[in-house]
């Protein structure tokens, strides 16, 4: 019996062998391809895997001269913290109403602009339409929020110089809570609807032109054929799209929310990322092990909400990521 078991290891340990003889050939045949994904695979090891080592410390009360592995264990205190503090509702009502806003205003119109542009036959005009609606993409964060306060300006905004111009008071725009939602969300689709609708002219071109042509047969109008030929050639990036979009619904941004925020705002635009930020770093009494909870609670929410959409989507008979 031991003679059987000793040769069908060594069996075993011959076939592994020569497999991986096989796979290191495979290697050396291709280097080129390897080295040239490597980058990308270290940018994910070090900046992506790396930090879910020191993600354990929303679990500890984290002293630094202890170390992670040196601080004590709390369990879910850090958590239980967050869920019964004063601001816990009020920043989670920021950051949903703010993320939900910009789901439901900008998600559609990148769609209709798509659709519209596909109908354009004078192409100078659509590709001048083009160049204008996504250039604002490639405008940095700082930039973008340097004109919104500069155009919003209660003295010598352009804004301002144009409701005056018609006899109304001037307006301190980013001095009202009530204002900074849709000023965020507007200037944000100004940047990014005519990048974003690309996507969606790319999708309409791989649409067959023979479908159109006998709905033109038929007399059916360009809102027949947009409801029903484009709509449904689009639909599945439109969904696939809208569930990434979703799974990201707690994860808005830090630099331009951040940059907007004033005194005068605060109650409004005071959002997970921010209080995160200001309660870890910026605070004189730093506290990494309750900022890494907040921070961890809001990747757990965003996966969950991933799963969860892409499940109904996949129930629904729809696109889905997997």
């Amino acid at each position: 019996m031991e003679t059987v078991n000793l040769s069908s290891e060594a069996k075993v340990t011959e076939k592994a062998s020569i497999k991986g003889g096989r796979v290191l050939k495979q290697v050396l045949q291709r280097w080129q391809l390897y080295v040239f994904v490597a980058p990308a695979v270290l940018y994910l090891l070090v900046f992506q895997y790396f930090p879910m080592y020191g993600a354990q410390i929303a679990f500890k009360k984290y002293v630094v001269t202890k170390g992670i592995w040196g601080s004590p264990w709390v369990g879910l205190d850090q958590f239980i913290r967050f869920f019964n503090s004063y601001d816990f509702w009020r920043i989670m009502g920021n950051t949903l109403g703010l993320s939900i806003y910009e789901l439901v205003a900008g998600f559609p119109l990148p769609i209709i602009l798509a659709l519209s542009l596909n109908y354009v036959s004078r192409q100078f005009f659509k590709k001048s339409v083009q160049m204008i609606t996504y250039a604002p993409h490639f405008i940095s964060t700082v930039v973008m929020v340097g004109m919104i306060l500069q155009f919003l300006d209660p003295r010598t905004g352009i804004v301002n110089m144009l409701l005056g111009a018609i006899g109304l008071e001037p307006i301190n725009f980013m001095g009202k809570a009530e204002l900074f939602k849709s000023i965020y969300v507007w200037s944000g689709i100004w940047q990014n609807m005519g990048f974003a609708c690309i996507i969606y002219l790319a999708a309409l071109s791989g649409i067959d032109p023979a479908l159109h042509e006998a709905a033109v047969v038929d007399g059916a109008s360009k809102l027949r054929r947009m409801w029903h030929i484009d709509l449904p050639g689009i639909l599945p990036i439109a969904i696939i799209l809208l569930i990434l979009n979703i799974g990201q619904i707690l994860n808005i941004g830090f630099e331009k929310v951040f940059l907007m925020q004033n005194p005068l705002n605060i109650r409004s635009s005071e959002i997970i990322d921010t209080y995160v930020y200001k309660i870890g770093l910026v605070s004189q009494a730093s506290n990494f092990s309750y900022a890494t909870a907040i921070g961890l609670f809001k990747s757990v929410v965003s996966l969950l909400m991933l799963l969860s959409v892409n499940k109904l989507a996949k129930k629904a008979g729809q696109a889905s990521l997997w």
